[in-house]
């Protein structure tokens, strides 16, 4: 199951995550030294339902929107971060908005920081989350007041998420093969790396797809699902392909 994180800046989403599976999604020196997510993010644990989570780790940021946008096309949940100190801010907003637009349906919400606040402030912006929430394809979802500092909260909203992927329905892998590409990078001694999420069909290892829109022919190396090397890749899962062709 994909879950992609969504909401404003600061918000605690990558801690959330690094809460949630151990690892911490900041890749690059520069994430590191301004303390935000520049580029996507990503993350795996294994959970005792014997279910295999992905997070995909997006920027709050308003001028890293277009990689938020790239994160959440083909994602199973949403998980809405709101920081219980601040309240919902304008990326809250839009991110909502272009889940909304998207047509994410099953989505859950993580109230952060409540470390950081009164019990009374944590009732206020649950109120204010349900009331933005409304009339939205995310309206309903449960809010779970967490805190990554603590690890209070982080036990139940595991849970949570464990039970929600037991209950996703298993997707047919039919039709052509699809992946809404969201990097591409270069392996030394491997070559050519593209990522991203399954939206259809199925590859095998040594197959031959083609790249839109350039319409360029190339050929599958190796591949990687849920961080693990595979030899194919199904629709709903986070995929890595190299890949090897001319003028790539």
């Amino acid at each position: 199951m994909i879950i992609a994180t969504a909401g404003h800046v600061d918000h605690g989403k990558t801690q959330l995550v690094h809460a949630l599976t151990g690892i911490d999604t900041d890749r690059l020196a520069e994430e590191k030294s301004r303390g935000l997510t520049i580029d996507l993010g990503f993350a795996y644990v294994d959970t005792p339902q014997a279910n295999r989570l992905g997070f995909i780790d997006v920027p709050g940021h308003i001028k890293f929107i277009n990689n938020m946008l790239a994160g959440v096309g083909a994602v199973d949940i949403a998980l809405l971060v709101v920081a219980a100190d601040d309240g919902a801010m304008p990326q809250t907003r839009e991110h909502l908005a272009i889940l909304n637009l998207l047509g994410v349906r099953r989505s859950v919400v993580a109230l952060t920081k409540i470390d950081r606040v009164s019990e009374s402030r944590v009732k206020e912006v649950e109120t204010e989350i349900e009331n933005l929430l409304a009339s939205t394809a995310l309206e309903g979802s449960t809010i779970y007041p967490v805190s990554s500092i603590t690890g209070a909260g982080i036990d139940v909203l595991a849970t949570e998420l464990d039970n929600m992927a037991g209950a996703l329905d298993k997707k047919q892998s039919k039709g052509f093969f699809r992946l809404a590409i969201d990097r591409c990078f270069t392996v030394k001694g491997s070559g050519v790396v593209i990522t991203g999420s399954v939206f259809s069909g199925s590859v095998n290892e040594g197959d031959s797809l083609t790249l839109q829109p350039t319409n360029t022919p190339v050929r599958v190396r190796a591949l990687h699902t849920q961080n693990k090397p595979t030899k194919s890749a199904h629709i709903g899962d986070r995929c890595a392909v190299n890949i090897a062709g001319n003028n790539l």
